[in-house]
């Protein structure tokens, strides 16, 4: 199993990079292209969810991106320090996606990550959020 760890600090700014950087060690594994496209989808959402609810939108604290792949699957941990959730409860959304003036405000993001996405997991330990997807690559 190929693994790679990546850092960045709080910063919407930095998610693009972190993106990218990920995309390369993915594409040196021979990931297809359309499930490192899913998982880039994945990544802003969770990223950009840590540093709005985890760390209320604070800059410069730490995010830790651990990635794992062999042939049959692909992992990604994403360990952060700030607040904690209650769980992982993720709502069925009923919307219209024609009618792109009355979508969700909010809710989204949770809900794209599980259909891109084979498993997902939160938990805390030690101090620290971990939020685990994976994706069967067979």
């Amino acid at each position: 199993m190929a693994k790679k760890s990546f850092s960045l600090i709080s910063d919407y700014n930095q998610v693009t990079g972190i993106n990218i950087s990920i995309r390369q060690f993915l594409d040196g594994e021979k990931v297809e292209q359309h499930l490192c496209n899913g998982l880039e989808i994945c990544l802003t959402e969770a990223l950009n969810n840590v540093i709005k609810h985890s760390y209320k939108g604070e800059q410069n604290h730490k995010i830790d991106v651990n990635v794992a792949v062999d042939s049959k699957m692909m992992e990604i941990q994403i360990v952060d320090e700030g607040e904690s959730r209650e769980n992982l409860e993720i709502k069925e959304l009923n919307f219209d996606p024609e009618d792109i003036d009355n979508l969700p405000e909010s809710g989204m993001g949770l809900y794209i990550i599980k259909q891109l996405m084979d498993e997902l997991d939160y938990y805390k330990l030690n101090g620290k959020n971990y939020f685990v997807l994976r994706k069967f690559l067979l």
